[in-house]
């Protein structure tokens, strides 16, 4: 899979001239819709699919600041996959450098448009099986 690479915008840093944090997770955001793009499964043909995936639970580690002009790379991979829930992790480097400024994992599990859960394995199975081959790649 393709890195997300993102160039800092002046209007996303505060005062000090570095990116605010809540910067980060939007990257995220960003980062995980592009992955699922490369899976063969952007985040509208979920949706068109009946598909949503909410985030339940965040944990990330400010590492480093990214500044204006940086260019920041983000790698996504699937940590963890059990069929109902997906852990997806995160580390953004700033590209040349090569430090890291952040670190992350999010979790998320899967709805139908109404709310109720849904095991992709027996009502999704394509989704499901992308998901898997690219566990089985890692």
């Amino acid at each position: 899979m393709q890195e997300y690479i993102r160039k800092v915008q002046y209007h996303e840093t505060d005062k000090m001239g570095i990116v605010h944090h809540s910067n980060y997770v939007k990257w995220m955001e960003e980062a995980r819709i592009d992955f699922l793009e490369q899976m063969g499964f952007g985040y509208a043909k979920l949706e068109e699919d009946g598909i949503i995936s909410p985030v339940t639970k965040l944990e990330c580690e400010y590492k480093y600041p990214a500044r204006f002009g940086d260019t920041v790379r983000i790698k996504v991979r699937i940590k963890e996959f059990k069929g109902v829930r997906l852990i997806l992790g995160y580390v953004m480097t700033i590209d040349g450098a090569e430090t890291v400024t952040f670190t992350a994992e999010s979790q998320h599990c899967f709805t139908s448009a109404e709310g109720r859960p849904l095991i992709l394995k027996k009502q999704f199975p394509d989704f499901d099986q992308a998901i898997r081959n690219y566990v089985d790649a890692e």
